[in-house]
């Protein structure tokens, strides 16, 4: 359906826009009714626009499946409680898409395929395991058990965010006092010395050229990083071969590569043992988790360890062929499928995932610290070692 841009207005007389998707004037108008608020005019939205719609949040979500749990668990119908759930949000995105899944219920949909005309929304592994409860008639269980891995999954987006902040964050300091020193500090320091007319050692000359670079083009240096970023962006997106090699780099890139491929690996561990658990089949697990990786080298590796399994191949088989997973994980597996607890198994490979994400987190701030201090120190002690050399020099020669 088109995306409709509106302007309505509510029942204390307030005037509010908004998008929503309708198939015409008539079914606009009853769509908002729903919401309790009165067309004023409207317009089909633009792609461009749509793309900058407001968007429904990991917390919108966890608190969607928390109310939902306990009206499914009261016995309240489906439909009546999406109703409510639609009139008490507050996020304006999620009130429209919970508007348009009251009108697929009521069409004769299903919970799940009502979530399946959202996929910004829902995602594959929330659509399919909602359809694993609607088939097993646990829907209350499922709903309880997603806003765990919601909340699991805000976990990981917040170490995720830690583990790129600080490495950002010490790599813009150092760039930064490098920038001052190089455009302000040492041309003043190499105006003094080159006023001595003698022979300048390598290391100061060396100090010099790139202190010039700075100066001459300080706009190239500032912008050299973003451009770069900029490019790789863009090249990925036209080359999926590029994509693929810049994700695999990632995963091989020193310090930081190891702790990213234990969080991807925890996040794909939890998610197919939630669907594993709710009754869905290993292939299709294993396809639907392929897309929440996040990274092309791990879909890659995980699509290769499901065509192994189709194949024949045991689980634990099939994932000690992408090379991703420790001997220790494998083992893990494979007392998993000998004692049919495979996705506790799974279950315990995302938590030493996990731990070993904490532990890797609290060395690399460790660390942290003291590399910017060395890295610091070094390029200090060359501008002091690079001036004061051939001043020392021309002490020495006087002195004689």
């Amino acid at each position: 359906m088109p995306l409709m841009r509106y302007k309505a207005m509510d029942e204390h007389g307030r005037r509010l826009t908004g998008e929503i998707e309708a198939a015409n004037a008539a079914d606009l108008e009853a769509r908002l009714s729903r919401l309790g608020l009165d067309l004023i005019t409207f317009r089909e939205a633009t792609a461009t626009r749509a793309i900058g719609r407001g968007r429904v949040r990991r917390g919108d979500l966890i608190g969607f499946c928390f109310h939902m749990e306990q009206l499914v668990t009261a016995g309240v119908p489906v439909i009546e409680g999406l109703a409510t759930l639609r009139d008490s949000a507050g996020n304006p995105r999620l009130r429209e898409v919970l508007a348009g899944m009251v009108e697929s219920v009521e069409g004769g949909e299903t919970l799940s395929g009502a979530m399946r005309e959202h996929p910004r929304v829902f995602g594959a592994v929330f659509v399919n395991l909602v359809r694993a409860g609607e088939l097993s008639g646990r829907v209350g269980e499922i709903l309880g058990s997603l806003n765990e891995h919601l909340k699991w999954q805000s976990e990981q987006v917040v170490l995720m965010r830690r583990l790129l902040m600080y490495p950002s964050i010490a790599g813009a300091v150092v760039m930064l006092v490098v920038f001052f020193l190089m455009a302000h500090l040492v041309p003043q320091l190499v105006s003094f010395i080159e006023g001595m007319g003698r022979e300048l050692p390598a290391h100061t000359r060396a100090l010099i050229l790139v202190s010039d670079v700075f100066v001459a083009y300080w706009y190239l240096v500032l912008a050299a990083p973003i451009a770069s970023f900029v490019l790789v962006r863009a090249f990925c997106r036209a080359s999926p071969a590029a994509a693929y090699a810049v994700d695999d780099f990632k995963l091989r890139t020193w310090l930081i590569g190891p702790i990213m491929k234990k969080i991807i690996l925890a996040r794909f561990a939890g998610s197919f043992a939630l669907l594993y658990a709710s009754g869905i089949t290993v292939l299709e697990c294993i396809h639907i988790c392929e897309g929440i990786a996040g990274n092309r080298a791990v879909e890659d590796a995980t699509r290769h360890a499901g065509r192994k399994i189709a194949e024949g191949a045991s689980i634990s088989a099939g994932f000690e062929a992408t090379g991703l997973f420790s001997p220790l994980v494998l083992r893990m597996l494979r007392l998993g499928e000998s004692t049919g607890g495979l996705d506790t198994a799974l279950l315990n490979v995302s938590r030493y995932y996990n731990r070993g994400v904490t532990e890797s987190m609290e060395q690399l701030q460790a660390m942290l610290g003291p590399a910017i201090t060395l890295a610091l120190g070094a390029i200090l002690f060359w501008v002091i070692f690079s001036v004061l050399g051939p001043i020392y020099d021309l002490i020495a020669t006087i002195g004689v």
